[in-house]
């Protein structure tokens, strides 16, 4: 995608500290943007060594929302350590924004994690897309709005597709062919012109919808359970040699 102009200048003006990947995340990630959607970036720094190593530390995560010009951008960068620990701890979240396609900077540092992909996934991140949608789930059946209704779809079948096959893919235009209800086509089209609206009249039936969304519930829990990912990731001691090394290296 292409970013509002001067967005990415701005963003290595303010912040305190190199990056070594940034990438888009989002509705823009999941399939589904708006003309008025945030332009949500993700990624991570570097704090310097001597930021590590003494008694005052530098800032693990670095955050900040801004109207850049008419358009709100959303910038969250954690440090390499920060970042690598979310990465074993079954974050999903984070899983999607090193493999992204949609990359604003990038590094081999960048590469090298994203190479460790395959061994950071695990059975154990259904959890967090079963936690995600629930909340999704709630936020809908209190506001009635489209959005949070979408982000239920979405992490619901990205959570089956990921414990099927082990492959991160959070853009549900990709996935809802295999997976979604034949409706859901219908709702992205009423998300992308209208970011904060209602699903379209006649396109969504209350019972139905409740029904599908119970059904992907279980389904992720059938996957995870039979899934063949292993339990835990498998690559904490390649991690933090990673850590290490790059801390020594000073990159």
């Amino acid at each position: 995608m292409n970013l509002p102009e001067g967005l990415l200048d701005e963003v290595a003006a303010w912040h305190p500290y190199p990056r070594a990947f940034v990438t888009v995340s989002g509705a823009h990630l999941y399939g589904f943007p708006s003309k008025d959607s945030d332009v949500d970036l993700r990624g991570m720094h570097l704090l310097p060594l001597t930021d590590v190593i003494g008694l005052e530390t530098g800032r693990d995560t670095v955050s900040r929302m801004w109207d850049h010009h008419g358009v709100e951008a959303d910038v969250v960068t954690h440090d390499l350590a920060k970042y690598c620990r979310l990465l074993l701890k079954r974050s999903g979240e984070v899983l999607e924004q090193v493999v992204s396609p949609l990359v604003v900077e990038t590094s081999p540092l960048h590469e090298e994690l994203r190479a460790m992909v395959p061994q950071v996934v695990s059975s154990r991140h259904a959890h967090h897309y079963l936690g995600f949608s629930s909340g999704q789930w709630r936020s809908y059946e209190k506001t009635g709005r489209l959005k949070p209704l979408l982000y239920t779809f979405r992490t619901l079948i990205t959570g089956v597709h990921l414990m099927r096959t082990g492959e991160v893919q959070a853009d549900l235009t990709v996935l809802a062919a295999e997976y979604a209800p034949p409706y859901v086509p219908e709702l992205i089209e009423a998300k992308v012109v209208a970011e904060h609206g209602e699903p379209p009249a006649g396109v969504v039936d209350p019972e139905r919808v409740t029904a599908d969304i119970r059904a992907l519930t279980a389904r992720l829990e059938e996957e995870r359970d039979r899934s063949s990912l292993p339990e835990r990731p498998t690559c904490g001691r390649e991690m933090h040699d990673l850590v290490v090394r790059t801390r020594l290296d000073g990159r």
